[in-house]
Protein backbone atom coordinates (compact mmCIF):
# COMPACT_ATOMS: atom_id res chain seq x y z
CA UNK A 1 0.00 0.00 0.00
CA UNK A 2 1.17 3.66 -0.45
CA UNK A 3 -0.95 6.54 -0.37
CA UNK A 4 -3.51 4.62 0.58
CA UNK A 5 -4.45 2.60 -2.18
CA UNK A 6 -2.46 -1.00 -3.73
CA UNK A 7 0.56 0.08 -5.04
CA UNK A 8 1.37 -3.21 -6.81
CA UNK A 9 0.56 -4.76 -10.03
CA UNK A 10 -1.93 -8.35 -8.88
CA UNK A 11 -0.97 -11.29 -8.26
CA UNK A 12 2.44 -13.35 -8.29
CA UNK A 13 3.71 -16.59 -7.76
CA UNK A 14 7.09 -16.54 -6.00
CA UNK A 15 7.88 -19.34 -7.68
CA UNK A 16 7.26 -18.43 -11.14
CA UNK A 17 9.48 -15.27 -10.20
CA UNK A 18 12.47 -17.31 -9.54
CA UNK A 19 12.06 -19.45 -12.70
CA UNK A 20 11.67 -15.78 -14.29
CA UNK A 21 14.98 -14.81 -13.24
CA UNK A 22 16.40 -18.26 -13.71
CA UNK A 23 15.27 -18.08 -16.96
CA UNK A 24 16.66 -14.07 -17.66
CA UNK A 25 20.14 -15.32 -16.43
CA UNK A 26 20.34 -18.39 -18.55
CA UNK A 27 19.70 -15.95 -21.65
CA UNK A 28 22.76 -13.93 -20.73
CA UNK A 29 21.21 -11.55 -19.07
CA UNK A 30 23.57 -10.31 -15.65
CA UNK A 31 21.52 -7.38 -14.43
CA UNK A 32 18.51 -7.08 -12.10
CA UNK A 33 17.14 -4.41 -11.25
CA UNK A 34 14.69 -3.78 -7.73
CA UNK A 35 13.86 -2.04 -5.17
CA UNK A 36 13.43 -2.20 -1.21
CA UNK A 37 9.96 -0.53 -1.52
CA UNK A 38 9.30 -3.03 -4.18
CA UNK A 39 6.62 -5.69 -2.31
CA UNK A 40 8.09 -3.61 0.80
CA UNK A 41 11.25 -5.38 0.88
CA UNK A 42 9.52 -9.07 -0.71
CA UNK A 43 10.79 -8.42 -4.02
CA UNK A 44 14.31 -8.49 -2.90
CA UNK A 45 13.53 -12.02 -0.98
CA UNK A 46 12.33 -13.51 -3.77
CA UNK A 47 15.46 -12.39 -5.68
CA UNK A 48 17.87 -13.19 -3.05
CA UNK A 49 16.40 -16.59 -3.25
CA UNK A 50 17.13 -16.76 -6.64
CA UNK A 51 20.63 -16.06 -6.52
CA UNK A 52 20.81 -18.03 -3.92
CA UNK A 53 19.67 -21.49 -5.59
CA UNK A 54 22.40 -20.72 -8.45
CA UNK A 55 25.74 -22.19 -8.82
CA UNK A 56 28.52 -19.92 -7.02
CA UNK A 57 30.44 -19.03 -10.42
CA UNK A 58 27.07 -18.09 -11.97
CA UNK A 59 26.03 -16.50 -9.37
CA UNK A 60 28.81 -14.00 -9.20
CA UNK A 61 28.45 -12.88 -12.18
CA UNK A 62 24.82 -11.44 -12.09
CA UNK A 63 24.63 -7.78 -10.82
CA UNK A 64 21.67 -6.77 -8.91
CA UNK A 65 20.66 -3.15 -8.42
CA UNK A 66 18.45 -1.75 -5.85
CA UNK A 67 17.18 1.14 -4.16
CA UNK A 68 16.53 3.55 -1.18
CA UNK A 69 14.82 5.76 -0.09
CA UNK A 70 10.72 5.18 0.34
CA UNK A 71 10.17 3.92 3.94
CA UNK A 72 7.98 1.21 4.24
CA UNK A 73 6.71 -1.38 7.20
CA UNK A 74 7.79 -4.89 6.56
CA UNK A 75 5.09 -6.29 8.43
CA UNK A 76 1.79 -4.35 7.50
CA UNK A 77 3.54 -3.89 3.94
CA UNK A 78 2.55 -0.44 3.94
CA UNK A 79 4.96 2.64 2.43
CA UNK A 80 5.18 5.28 4.68
CA UNK A 81 6.93 7.93 3.20
CA UNK A 82 11.08 8.82 1.94
CA UNK A 83 13.85 9.40 4.26
CA UNK A 84 17.49 10.03 3.14
CA UNK A 85 19.09 10.63 6.37
CA UNK A 86 22.66 9.20 7.34
CA UNK A 87 20.80 6.70 9.76
CA UNK A 88 17.93 6.09 7.05
CA UNK A 89 20.37 5.24 4.27
CA UNK A 90 22.03 3.24 6.90
CA UNK A 91 19.49 0.98 7.95
CA UNK A 92 17.63 0.85 4.52
CA UNK A 93 21.38 -0.40 3.22
CA UNK A 94 21.30 -3.09 6.06
CA UNK A 95 17.99 -4.47 5.48
CA UNK A 96 19.04 -5.03 1.69
CA UNK A 97 21.71 -7.06 2.80
CA UNK A 98 19.63 -9.25 4.80
CA UNK A 99 16.73 -9.73 2.39
CA UNK A 100 19.39 -10.31 -0.06
CA UNK A 101 21.47 -12.44 1.86
CA UNK A 102 24.71 -10.90 0.54
CA UNK A 103 27.77 -9.07 2.15
CA UNK A 104 27.70 -5.79 -0.14
CA UNK A 105 24.97 -4.39 -2.55
CA UNK A 106 26.24 -4.35 -6.19
CA UNK A 107 24.56 -1.31 -6.72
CA UNK A 108 22.10 0.82 -4.78
CA UNK A 109 20.30 4.14 -6.19
CA UNK A 110 18.22 6.63 -4.29
CA UNK A 111 14.98 6.31 -5.24
CA UNK A 112 13.98 9.82 -4.05
CA UNK A 113 13.77 11.68 -1.15
CA UNK A 114 16.45 14.08 -2.20
CA UNK A 115 15.62 16.84 -5.62
CA UNK A 116 17.92 19.27 -5.23
CA UNK A 117 22.02 19.39 -5.46
CA UNK A 118 22.36 20.46 -1.97
CA UNK A 119 20.25 17.60 -0.46
CA UNK A 120 21.86 14.87 -2.91
CA UNK A 121 25.40 16.29 -1.36
CA UNK A 122 24.79 14.76 1.91
CA UNK A 123 23.56 11.50 0.64
CA UNK A 124 26.28 10.97 -1.80
CA UNK A 125 28.90 11.38 1.36
CA UNK A 126 27.00 8.85 3.03
CA UNK A 127 27.03 6.48 0.25
CA UNK A 128 30.79 7.36 -0.53
CA UNK A 129 31.14 5.74 3.55
CA UNK A 130 29.74 3.00 2.85
CA UNK A 131 31.99 2.28 -0.16
CA UNK A 132 34.87 2.54 2.13
CA UNK A 133 33.23 0.35 5.00
CA UNK A 134 32.59 -2.27 2.09
CA UNK A 135 28.97 -2.16 2.34
CA UNK A 136 28.25 -1.04 -1.24
CA UNK A 137 30.31 -2.04 -4.60
CA UNK A 138 29.03 0.82 -6.47
CA UNK A 139 25.95 3.52 -5.72
CA UNK A 140 23.71 5.91 -8.52
CA UNK A 141 20.61 8.23 -8.44
CA UNK A 142 16.79 6.88 -9.48
CA UNK A 143 16.31 10.78 -9.28
CA UNK A 144 16.43 11.89 -12.85
CA UNK A 145 16.23 15.88 -11.59
CA UNK A 146 19.64 16.59 -13.66
CA UNK A 147 20.87 18.64 -11.19
CA UNK A 148 21.00 16.06 -8.92
CA UNK A 149 22.77 13.71 -11.58
CA UNK A 150 25.04 15.90 -11.51
CA UNK A 151 26.19 15.98 -8.00
CA UNK A 152 26.08 12.35 -8.39
CA UNK A 153 28.13 12.27 -11.39
CA UNK A 154 30.86 14.63 -9.71
CA UNK A 155 31.09 11.98 -6.79
CA UNK A 156 32.02 7.99 -7.25
CA UNK A 157 28.50 7.21 -8.82
CA UNK A 158 28.05 4.62 -11.98
CA UNK A 159 24.42 5.36 -13.21
CA UNK A 160 21.79 7.48 -13.43
CA UNK A 161 18.02 6.06 -13.53
CA UNK A 162 15.08 8.20 -16.12
CA UNK A 163 12.25 7.44 -17.18
CA UNK A 164 12.72 6.53 -20.98
CA UNK A 165 10.86 4.96 -23.60
CA UNK A 166 9.92 5.24 -28.08
CA UNK A 167 6.70 7.62 -26.00
CA UNK A 168 9.90 10.10 -24.93
CA UNK A 169 12.83 10.86 -22.60
CA UNK A 170 14.23 13.91 -20.62
CA UNK A 171 17.32 14.92 -23.11
CA UNK A 172 19.04 16.86 -20.31
CA UNK A 173 19.24 13.58 -18.52
CA UNK A 174 21.06 12.08 -21.23
CA UNK A 175 23.41 15.20 -21.51
CA UNK A 176 24.40 14.95 -17.97
CA UNK A 177 25.06 11.49 -18.06
CA UNK A 178 27.54 11.96 -20.99
CA UNK A 179 28.87 14.64 -19.13
CA UNK A 180 29.65 12.49 -16.23
CA UNK A 181 30.56 9.50 -17.62
CA UNK A 182 27.61 7.47 -16.32
CA UNK A 183 25.44 4.53 -17.53
CA UNK A 184 21.57 5.11 -17.86
CA UNK A 185 19.05 2.83 -17.08
CA UNK A 186 15.68 3.66 -18.57
CA UNK A 187 12.69 2.59 -16.36
CA UNK A 188 9.20 1.80 -17.95
CA UNK A 189 11.20 0.58 -21.48
CA UNK A 190 7.82 -0.39 -22.31
CA UNK A 191 5.84 2.05 -20.84
CA UNK A 192 4.46 0.00 -18.07
CA UNK A 193 3.33 -2.46 -20.45
CA UNK A 194 1.55 -0.64 -22.90
CA UNK A 195 4.29 -1.32 -25.57
CA UNK A 196 3.90 -4.87 -25.71
CA UNK A 197 0.34 -4.72 -27.76
CA UNK A 198 -1.08 -6.79 -24.52
CA UNK A 199 -3.59 -3.94 -23.91
CA UNK A 200 -6.60 -1.56 -25.81
CA UNK A 201 -9.43 0.10 -24.37
CA UNK A 202 -11.37 -3.07 -23.23
CA UNK A 203 -8.17 -4.97 -22.05
CA UNK A 204 -6.86 -2.63 -19.30
CA UNK A 205 -4.85 -3.42 -16.25
CA UNK A 206 -6.83 -4.22 -13.16
CA UNK A 207 -8.20 -0.78 -11.23
CA UNK A 208 -6.33 -1.95 -8.17
CA UNK A 209 -3.57 -2.12 -10.49
CA UNK A 210 -0.69 0.43 -9.38
CA UNK A 211 -1.00 1.58 -13.52
CA UNK A 212 -4.39 2.54 -13.60
CA UNK A 213 -3.98 5.64 -10.58
CA UNK A 214 -0.70 6.92 -10.63
CA UNK A 215 0.93 10.61 -10.67
CA UNK A 216 3.69 9.33 -13.47
CA UNK A 217 2.08 7.86 -15.98
CA UNK A 218 -1.46 8.26 -18.06
CA UNK A 219 -0.81 5.51 -20.20
CA UNK A 220 -3.95 3.38 -18.83
CA UNK A 221 -6.19 6.25 -18.02
CA UNK A 222 -9.57 6.80 -18.95
CA UNK A 223 -9.01 10.38 -20.92
CA UNK A 224 -5.04 9.49 -22.20
CA UNK A 225 -5.18 6.07 -23.21
CA UNK A 226 -6.92 6.45 -26.92
CA UNK A 227 -4.04 8.90 -27.47
CA UNK A 228 -1.38 6.66 -26.25
CA UNK A 229 -3.18 3.86 -28.34
CA UNK A 230 -3.15 5.91 -31.30
CA UNK A 231 0.53 7.07 -30.89
CA UNK A 232 1.41 3.27 -30.34
CA UNK A 233 -0.37 2.35 -33.81
CA UNK A 234 1.82 5.09 -35.62
CA UNK A 235 4.88 3.50 -35.14
CA UNK A 236 3.96 -0.28 -34.69
CA UNK A 237 5.03 -1.41 -38.43
CA UNK A 238 8.86 0.43 -37.67
CA UNK A 239 8.96 -1.10 -34.24
CA UNK A 240 8.37 -4.79 -35.62
CA UNK A 241 10.66 -4.48 -38.55
CA UNK A 242 12.95 -7.02 -39.20
CA UNK A 243 10.69 -9.55 -37.59
CA UNK A 244 11.17 -8.06 -34.24
CA UNK A 245 7.62 -8.14 -31.82
CA UNK A 246 6.48 -5.01 -30.69
CA UNK A 247 8.07 -5.49 -27.24
CA UNK A 248 11.29 -6.19 -28.83
CA UNK A 249 11.30 -3.04 -30.78
CA UNK A 250 10.55 -0.85 -28.16
CA UNK A 251 13.93 -2.04 -26.73
CA UNK A 252 16.00 -1.36 -30.22
CA UNK A 253 14.76 2.16 -30.12
CA UNK A 254 16.45 2.92 -26.50
CA UNK A 255 19.38 0.89 -27.94
CA UNK A 256 19.66 3.28 -31.05
CA UNK A 257 18.42 6.07 -29.10
CA UNK A 258 21.64 6.27 -27.44
CA UNK A 259 24.53 3.47 -26.66
CA UNK A 260 24.83 4.87 -22.84
CA UNK A 261 21.19 3.51 -22.30
CA UNK A 262 20.40 0.19 -20.95
CA UNK A 263 16.83 -0.88 -20.53
CA UNK A 264 14.95 -2.50 -17.48
CA UNK A 265 11.92 -4.50 -19.00
CA UNK A 266 9.89 -5.53 -16.13
CA UNK A 267 9.02 -9.17 -16.23
CA UNK A 268 6.64 -11.56 -14.22
CA UNK A 269 6.97 -14.66 -16.32
CA UNK A 270 10.11 -16.67 -17.95
CA UNK A 271 8.26 -16.25 -21.41
CA UNK A 272 8.37 -12.62 -21.15
CA UNK A 273 11.84 -12.69 -20.15
CA UNK A 274 12.62 -14.68 -23.36
CA UNK A 275 11.39 -12.48 -25.60
CA UNK A 276 13.09 -9.64 -24.00
CA UNK A 277 16.45 -11.56 -24.09
CA UNK A 278 15.95 -12.29 -27.42
CA UNK A 279 15.74 -8.65 -28.81
CA UNK A 280 19.41 -8.39 -28.26
CA UNK A 281 19.80 -10.87 -31.53
CA UNK A 282 18.18 -7.79 -33.70
CA UNK A 283 20.10 -5.19 -31.88
CA UNK A 284 19.22 -1.39 -32.20
CA UNK A 285 16.64 -0.41 -34.75
CA UNK A 286 18.81 1.28 -38.03
CA UNK A 287 19.35 5.38 -36.84
CA UNK A 288 16.66 5.83 -40.01
CA UNK A 289 14.25 4.00 -38.34
CA UNK A 290 14.65 5.68 -34.84
CA UNK A 291 14.58 9.16 -36.26
CA UNK A 292 11.22 8.18 -38.30
CA UNK A 293 9.43 7.17 -34.59
CA UNK A 294 10.62 10.41 -32.93
CA UNK A 295 9.10 12.38 -35.90
CA UNK A 296 6.07 10.30 -35.52
CA UNK A 297 5.52 10.84 -31.97
CA UNK A 298 6.79 14.69 -31.90
CA UNK A 299 3.09 15.34 -30.34
CA UNK A 300 3.77 12.98 -27.08
CA UNK A 301 3.67 15.02 -23.95
CA UNK A 302 6.64 12.90 -22.85
CA UNK A 303 8.54 14.64 -25.24
CA UNK A 304 10.94 17.38 -23.77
Amino acid sequence: MASGRPAGWGEVDDEVSIRMIHTAIEAGIRLLDTADVYGAGHSEVVVGEALRRLPASVRDEVIVATKFGNTFDETTRVAEGQDVTPAAIRAATEGSLRRLGVEALDLTQMHGGAGTAAEAEAVVATLEELVAEGKLKAFGTSVDEPEVIATFGKSAAISAQSQMNVFGHNPEVLATAHEYDLAVLARTPLAMGLLTGKYNLSNRPAETDVRRDTPWWTYFDDDAMSDWLRRLDSVREILTTDGRTLTQGALAYLWALDPIIIPLPGARTPEQVTEHAAAINFGPLPESARQEIDELLADSPERH
